[in-house]
């Protein structure tokens, strides 16, 4: 086996089978122009892409390609990490925050003829509570979005739906003490949400760590924390309109480590998928932890 395209039929909400066809038949014909032999697969069920990505690196890949969301992609980068065998991505998802960082092609064809034809190169990846990530770790109001946003009963997907479920929830969402300590620091802060960032955003176009790079050897630790819940309100415009550095209740740094606690189980996530954990969460990065075969596209 030269390379797998591993295909989620449900990345974005728009798993229909005609669509399903098409992208698996567009994955061989990209796959025949680049003279590359290729296995596709299609998943059925969560956690199959990083089951089918484990045996492809076990059978001898070369290249092994993640057609999907964030959530697709987690699970190939988990399966591949430390290892030689690097990723590709075509990014098809409601977010696609990480693809937008790396320059990757909107357009399915292009994407993945820049990861048959690419250079791997190597990028780093986090962990929180011990799950690996690629993008984007957090703590708090965005965990809890991220559960409302992943619920079996939620249908509205993108941006709007993202806007809708926020406005929704934070006028309900009671913000929580933490305490934060690494290597160097201790802090107790009253916050909205606490993020560890790989990536620049959670995904369409949500700038969160405007300074945070893939391949630094460091994640941006940022913190929005809860002063009064109107100059919360005041300040997540920043959010919306990509210049949160403006943001008085915003703040972030570099770190190679960091532990978060509170009095209460914390529910967190990782690259968008909910985790329930426990009320102490240890974070690390792991620096050029997983190769990946990507074009140069710049990302708007």
């Amino acid at each position: 086996m030269s390379v797998a395209i591993i295909i989620n039929p449900i990345a974005g909400g728009r798993g229909r089978p005609a669509s399903v066809g098409h992208r698996v038949d567009l994955a061989r014909r990209v796959a025949a122009e680049c003279a590359r032999d290729a296995d596709v697969f299609v998943t059925d069920r969560q956690g199959h892409a990083r089951d089918l990505a484990r045996a492809a690196r076990a059978s001898g890949a070369q290249l092994v390609v993640a057609w999907g969301g964030d959530g697709t992609v987690n699970e190939v980068a988990s399966a591949l990490a430390f290892g030689a065998v690097p990723m590709g991505i075509v990014a098809d998802g409601s977010g696609n925050g990480l693809a937008r960082e790396l320059g990757i092609d909107s357009d399915p064809a292009g994407a993945l003829r820049a990861a048959l034809r690419a250079q791997a190169r190597p990028m780093d990846l986090g962990e929180i509570g011990g799950r690996l990530f690629v993008n984007v770790a957090g703590v708090g109001f965005d965990a809890e979005i991220a559960a409302r946003f992943n619920a079996p009963g939620n249908r509205v997907r993108g941006l709007t739906g993202y806007a809708l479920l926020t406005a929704g929830a934070l006028m309900r969402y009671a913000p929580r003490l933490y305490d934060i300590t690494t290597p160097d620091s201790h802090a107790t802060v009253r916050a909205l949400f606490i993020v560890f960032a790989n990536g620049t955003e959670f995904g369409n176009r949500i700038r969160i760590a405007p300074h945070a790079r893939i391949d630094d050897g460091s994640l941006d630790l940022v913190v929005v924390a809860e002063r009064t819940r109107a100059a919360t309100m005041w300040n997540l415009r920043h959010v919306i309109a990509r210049t949160v550095e403006r943001a008085s209740v915003w703040s972030a740094r570099p770190v190679q480590q960091a532990t978060i606690e509170s009095d209460a189980p914390m529910r967190f996530h990782v690259d968008g998928e909910p985790v329930d954990g426990g009320t102490r969460l240890e974070a690390r990065v792991h620096p050029a932890a997983l190769q990946i075969c990507v074009g140069d596209k710049r990302r708007t």
